[in-house]
């Protein structure tokens, strides 16, 4: 009984930590030590702008061609405004003919609010993280796109206001990304010289010998 108990309150202490004021849905695809990061930001962003950014991660099979502004109708309840929902749905049908799936989004409040961020940027960083090609676990791509995406959208909302937020990612993830472009920038560098340059010089160098 006592190991029965246990569970119970262990299944207790983690479904409290998967629900976030922040996440209007998580169908478990944010891990909760990601939605306690994401809170933060939040909390500081809500703040200092009176602006709120809210998350939607949904195992939903929206069919092709689904208006994203009618499906989070039934959240804007619970969302307090002016407000901006970040939607991820990776089982989304994007193009059913092709079996091309996930979708992602931003809902403003108000279109007003939509020229307080760039849809493109936020959604970049969203897309970088999760296709990249790596060792990491896809739950683990799902965490940091989140947290990435997230924290771009609160920073451009805090810009907008003209202030700041410390709790964001966006500075780390800068760094990480133009560090990874330099070393691919070298490596392509590299390559050129392996297979082009050093051939052409050895070639120059023993042709003059």
């Amino acid at each position: 009984m006592s190991n029965a108990a246990a569970r119970v309150t262990l299944l207790a202490c983690l479904l409290s930590l998967s629900l976030s004021a922040h996440f209007l849905k998580n169908d478990y695809l944010i891990t909760p030590k990601a939605t306690v990061v994401l809170d933060q930001i939040s909390d500081e962003l809500t703040e200092k702008t009176g602006i709120s950014a809210y998350a939607i991660a949904t195992t939903e099979k929206l069919k092709e061609g689904s208006s994203l502004y009618v499906y989070v109708k039934p959240y804007e309840s619970n969302a307090s405004k002016p407000y901006v929902i970040l939607i991820f749905a990776p089982n989304a049908v994007i193009k059913s003919s092709i079996s091309q799936t996930g979708r992602l989004g931003l809902i403003p409040s108000s279109e007003a609010l939509k020229h307080a961020y760039d849809h493109t940027k936020v959604l970049h960083y969203f897309n970088a993280f999760i296709g990249s090609k790596d060792s990491n676990s896809l739950q683990s791509k799902y965490d940091v796109a989140m947290l990435q995406a997230y924290s771009e959208l609160a920073d451009e909302l805090a810009t907008s206001k003209g202030v700041t937020l410390m709790h964001t990612l966006k500075d780390s993830s800068s760094w990480i990304i133009t560090l990874f472009a330099w070393v691919v920038r070298i490596g392509a560098v590299l390559l050129i010289w392996i297979y082009f340059g050093r051939p052409l010089y050895r070639r120059i160098r023993f042709g003059k010998q």
